[in-house]
């Protein structure tokens, strides 16, 4: 702790700061900043609230105890997940639904928690912004390979903020949406200060930071954000086709479904024959868009076929495999007009609880619904897979949300992202805005095009630097072919790898150590001198027994 020692020589001016608001404000303020995060996610898309709620978080928990910031922490999460993952509730009912929002809420309560010994170190916005990433790390790894939704980062499908993620990826653009919330706290902290000049430096300071952050990621859109308008172009298609009724039992149709995307794809190659749409180099059906095994179900592979021959180019098929056991896999398998089936990328994340239940016993006691979820089991091979010439990056819906598995396909020579997602379980919630907000993501982060194809939408072809070629409506059946670039060069986040999340996620466990570190010594000093609040040295920190019980 000898830079503990060398900021803060004497223990006895390790103080707490003074609260910016009465408790009861502050747990106010925390429900309305999680609302507005909430907000910040598509389909509402008021982006500039994240940083907006981010201040409001650090205000809230400013100067207030480890027991009570973690408080003030768990109001701000419960307030963003349970409506932002109201989704989940729509076919299972609110007890699946709410335990997830709470578990998820309990990894943003020991970040405000631990941003409240954070904001006593100098330069807290920084360590604030870092503790952001961490809590992402974390939250995206365990348990069960973690969950990343709800990532500050996807906020922001566009917007000056958008440029550091083809810089630093993901967990950059975290920190930087932080960064910029955390200044704006330190801006209204300031105004409290009770030293004019005091104030004046903290605002102006604070206030100049946060308005450079944006600027600087305008700067860099034209530098770090590839058009594409220079590589090479090929055509390319997606297909969605519908489902006859939503809800968990559409599985139940299956071979409904499947005709469904055939009946499309014959639709599309009507349309080329005529003239009216382009023909494209390949088709991409979304995920369990036959959940019959074509390999060894010959009707499902006769239907394949059938669409495969009468649009005369490769399609992408999103399907389940049996086996082995009763084990299943989710798959996207390029079958051929000509050969059928051939290269296969098996799902590597599979979503637990949705995909396979751990502790199925236990769950059972929640919801009724357990015995629906299979056991499916993860692929160990990249999804890049060559079809028609291209080699394309597959990752399979919520996958898109794992930054390696993206980052491993472009790696392996993907030249465009393909999104085979299945949204019919989640109804007309905020799931489809959410996941096609993501693809944008990926799409400047990379620097490469990214099709999204859905059973019942949102079906589009996103740009690399992130504008919406074509976008499909819920719940409609559609079928669109474009033109788009086949990129090869890498961005700066690809060069970097994890990297920066490695960096900057130690940067907030080295955060946590030194707050911690200093919350004990400064617990130690104020039981040593019990009266070290009767006379406060400094008049910037309100010591007063009322500002300490907060």
């Amino acid at each position: 702790m000898r830079w503990l020692d060398a900021h803060f020589p004497n223990p006895a001016d390790r103080v707490v700061p003074a609260p910016v608001v009465r408790t009861r404000s502050a747990f106010a303020l925390a429900l309305l900043a999680g609302l507005g995060l909430m907000a910040a996610f598509p389909p509402h898309d008021l982006r500039w609230l994240a940083p907006i709620a981010v201040g409001a978080l650090s205000v809230a928990v400013h100067g207030r105890s480890l027991r009570v910031g973690c408080a003030l922490g768990f109001v701000f999460a419960a307030a963003f997940f349970i409506p932002l993952l109201h989704f989940c509730a729509i076919y299972v009912g609110a007890a699946p639904w709410l335990i997830l929002a709470v578990f998820e809420s309990l990894y943003l309560a020991v970040m405000a928690g631990l941003m409240t010994l954070a904001q006593r170190l100098p330069g807290w916005p920084v360590w604030t912004a870092a503790l952001w990433v961490g809590q992402e790390a974390v939250r995206g790894r365990l348990p069960w390979g973690g969950a990343r939704g709800g990532g500050l980062a996807y906020r922001q499908p566009h917007g000056p903020f958008l440029p550091f993620v083809a810089v630093g990826g993901a967990p950059l653009l975290t920190f930087v949406i932080a960064l910029a919330g955390s200044l704006l706290a330190l801006a209204v902290v300031g105004c409290k200060a009770r030293w004019y000049a005091v104030r004046r430096r903290a605002l102006a300071g604070a206030l100049g930071c946060a308005v450079v952050v944006p600027l600087l990621g305008l700067a860099l859109g034209p530098l770090m954000i590839h058009s594409g308008s220079g590589d090479p172009h090929r055509t390319v298609a997606v297909v969605q086709g519908n489902v006859p009724r939503l809800g968990l039992d559409f599985n139940a149709q299956r071979e409904a479904v499947l005709r469904y995307h055939v009946r499309q794809t014959e639709r599309l190659a009507a349309a080329i024959k005529a003239g009216t749409a382009p023909r494209p180099a390949f088709v991409v059906w979304p995920e369990n868009s036959s959940d019959i095994d074509p390999t060894i179900n010959p009707d499902a592979a006769a239907l394949i076929h059938r669409a495969a021959q009468a649009i005369d180019v490769p399609i992408l098929v999103g399907t389940l495999l049996d086996g082995p056991g009763d084990k299943v896999r989710n798959a996207g398998i390029v079958w051929d007009p000509k050969t059928g089936p051939g290269q296969t990328y098996i799902k590597r994340h599979p979503v637990p609880f949705a995909e396979y239940m751990p502790m199925r016993s236990i769950a059972r006691l929640v919801t009724s619904k357990v015995d629906l979820v299979g056991n499916m089991i993860a692929g160990t091979r990249v999804g890049a897979l060559q079809i028609a010439g291209t080699t394309v990056g597959d990752v399979i819906c919520f996958e898109i949300a794992e930054d390696g598995l993206v980052r491993d396909a472009v790696d392996h020579g993907a030249t465009v992202l393909l999104v085979q997602t299945n949204n019919a379980t989640f109804g007309r919630s905020g799931e489809a805005p959410q996941q096609f907000a993501m693809a944008r993501i990926r799409a400047v982060e990379h620097s490469r095009t990214a099709m999204v194809a859905s059973t019942t939408g949102i079906s589009g072809v996103i740009a690399p630097d992130g504008t919406v070629l074509a976008r499909s409506s819920i719940y409609t059946a559609a079928a669109f072919s474009r033109s788009v670039p086949l990129s090869t060069g890498t961005t700066l986040a690809d060069r970097l790898g994890d990297g920066p999340e490695w960096a900057l996620t130690g940067l907030g466990f080295l955060t946590a150590a030194a707050a911690l570190g200093l919350g004990r010594r400064m617990a130690s000093a104020h039981r040593s001198r019990p009266d070290l609040g009767d006379k406060p040295d400094n008049p910037e920190a309100d010591l007063t027994t009322a500002g300490r019980a907060r």
